[in-house]
């Protein structure tokens, strides 16, 4: 264990600064805890504060940079790939996309301490075309805050850093030991989240010529775009007669008029994960004939099938009047 203590003391800027880059591109890698670690030598003095600031800033931007170009670059094409890299693929894409609106450039910070999100939210930046300079400024600044927030950490706790870590020179095994007890929590874990998701996606689908077919049989589902409200004004098109509605609000929204009613839902998203949940939902709620989309809108796209610009779901018991109540006029 000395020798990682010596390593640290003597090539410590280098490894934050490496660790940080790894894991802001989105590799597995501890870079949270090596800062409360660098926090405990810094008030050792084994390490210059305004050095390992500047280095883990550093490499967050200049990870960050590269996500955001992506996303300026592409678009919602990169975020669906940065989804599959994340560990939260269900959910990244739609809170990153409300953070965002609600918070703009602020929400930078916020993503720092959110998992998933945090991933997410760079390219969704460039996707929404924040400028460039504007961009660096927030990341700057989230990057320090995440950075004083775990070094503060390390900070505080130095004595119970520096006592685990002669601990753990003098047991070795026993260390091991609960390295691989958190190993197998953690997987465990991940087992548990993939079982989970497994049962979401397990829900039958409906593939794209399946449903052009019916619907040139004169089969009227109602077909429910979940995608979020950002992501739709990024790509406005979607199935012909659409409607786009919230995740969040499907109990609220949805029209009771609406249970015997065959109802498509879509999204795009890795695994049609989001529609998945979404059928499950309203299953749930008493909608009987519900099926997710295979595939989402590159599914159907990819299978030659024509799109137009999505409209927002009314219920059926709305009338004109209520329409422009809502919208206060």
């Amino acid at each position: 264990m000395q020798e990682l203590i010596d390593l640290l003391h003597q090539h410590g800027l280098l490894l934050v600064f490496l660790v940080t880059l790894a894991s802001r591109v989105g590799l597995p890698v501890p870079a949270a805890p090596l800062i409360v670690v660098a926090g405990g030598l810094v008030a050792a003095g084994r390490m210059a504060l305004i050095d390992l600031l500047l280095v883990s800033v550093l490499a967050n931007v200049i990870a960050d940079w590269v996500w955001y170009a992506a996303g300026r670059h592409y678009g919602s094409r990169i975020m669906r790939l940065v989804c599959r890299v994340s560990q939260s693929p269900d959910s990244c894409v739609l809170e990153s996309e409300g953070m965002l609106t609600r918070w703009g450039g602020g929400s930078l910070v916020l993503a720092k301490f959110i998992p998933g999100v945090s991933l997410v939210a760079p390219p969704m930046t460039g996707a929404m075309r924040m400028p460039f300079w504007q961009f660096v400024l927030y990341d700057a600044v989230a990057a320090l805050v995440w950075t004083l927030a775990y070094l503060v950490l390390g900070l505080v706790f130095r004595h119970q850093i520096e006592q685990v870590l002669a601990a753990m020179e003098q047991a070795t095994w026993l260390a091991l030991g609960l390295v691989g007890v958190l190993v197998v929590l953690f997987g465990g874990y991940r087992i548990w989240q993939r079982h989970r998701l497994k049962q979401v996606q397990s829900i039958v689908r409906m593939a794209p010529e399946e449903l052009m077919q019916r619907m040139q049989q004169g089969w009227q589902p109602l077909v429910l775009d979940v995608r979020s409200r950002e992501m739709t004004a990024l790509e406005p098109d979607g199935l012909p007669g659409a409607q786009r509605v919230d995740m969040a609000q499907l109990r609220t929204q949805m029209s009771d008029e609406e249970r015997e009613r065959p109802i498509v839902v879509y999204c795009n998203c890795p695994g049609d994960v989001s529609a998945a949940q979404a059928a499950r939902r309203l299953r749930g709620l008493g909608f009987r004939q519900v099926w997710p989309l295979l595939g989402g809108l590159d599914g159907w796209l990819e299978a030659g099938h024509g799109v137009q610009p999505v409209s927002e779901y009314l219920p059926a018991r709305c009338n004109k009047a209520d329409v422009v109540l809502q919208r206060g006029v």
